[in-house]
């Protein structure tokens, strides 16, 4: 597996195994142990939470696998994300629904995060969204905190434009490393309004979330989508790949920025089909292709 180096102390998978649907697995505890066993043995050694995923509910989860195997956490990289309150009844704290970056909450949450996943740090803590109300000073307090506790390894951001970006790392002595993006075949956004241009400008790293958009992208009937099979589909048979999901995963790892999927499945198929990914190189021509059919007209 290829892997994605972010600091001296610190790589991912290019693969990274989401979460956030966990709690919709209906898995008993020993049938996530063995997904878990069959990520690593494929090189699959990252995975993606959130403290807000079913209010809390995934990570605990995952905390499960741990606590019965302890062994596992060694062979693995954890991210978690906090900086947002959700109405949920099993998040604590339940008084509505807004942003909150602020240094008491982001230490709140980072204890309850390691009580849910049983372990006593993670390797890469993420501001899940910008928070318009956000005080830098009080983001960057905690993560030197955390950071000197040994409780977080490594920093990052999800969902940030490009200023926002520079703004907090304005106010940081070390590197925020990573930026969690929506980025696929069918959301093209964040290519065009400099956030992938920006980690490129500062040798950061990406990962990509919902990059098979929901599954809209194999169900759904909106006109953007059947264009988009249609050119998967030609293009799966150009270059030999079982399924179109493959292909829309090579159009990310194909990027000169080094993305990494998020691939947010329960079932191993689904996840060594973005193993496959891996070894899909796309002409420029066809990457382009598969940008025209997004957008509906071809490029100026």
């Amino acid at each position: 597996m290829k892997r994605i180096k972010l600091n001296e102390g610190l790589t991912l998978s290019k693969i990274i195994h989401g979460w956030w649907r966990a709690e919709n697995w209906n898995m008993t505890v020993d049938e996530r142990v063995e997904l878990i066993k069959k990520c690593l043995a494929k090189g699959v050694t990252t995975f993606d939470h959130a403290d807000i995923y079913g209010g809390g509910i995934c990570e605990e989860l995952f905390g499960e696998v741990l606590e019965k195997n302890p062994k596992l956490r060694k062979q693995m990289e954890i991210i978690t994300k906090c900086g947002i309150r959700f109405e949920h009844p099993n998040m604590p704290k339940n008084d509505g629904h807004y942003y909150d970056s602020s240094y008491e909450h982001i230490m709140y949450t980072v204890e309850k995060s390691l009580k849910g996943l049983k372990t006593d740090y993670v390797d890469l803590l993420l501001i899940h969204r910008p928070d318009m109300f956000m005080d830098p000073k009080e983001v960057a307090k905690a993560f030197v905190e955390l950071k000197r506790s040994g409780k977080v390894k490594s920093f990052g951001v999800s969902n940030f434009l490009s200023e926002q970006f520079d703004m907090l790392q304005s106010y940081l002595d070390f590197p925020l490393t990573i930026n969690q993006l929506e980025l696929s075949v069918g959301c093209y956004d964040n290519f065009e309004n400099g956030s992938v241009d920006n980690a490129l400008k500062n040798r950061t790293k990406l990962m990509a979330w919902s990059p098979l958009l929901g599954g809209e992208l194999f169900s759904s009937q909106e006109d953007k989508f059947v264009r988009l099979r249609k050119t998967l589909e030609e293009i799966k048979e150009e270059v030999g790949a079982y399924g179109i999901d493959e292909i829309a995963y090579a159009w990310l790892m194909n990027h000169p920025s080094n993305i990494a999927p998020i691939v947010g499945s329960g079932k191993m198929a689904r996840i060594e089909a973005a193993i496959r990914a891996l070894d899909i190189k796309l002409t420029r021509k066809q990457w382009f292709n598969i940008l025209d059919a997004c957008r509906g007209f071809e490029i100026a």
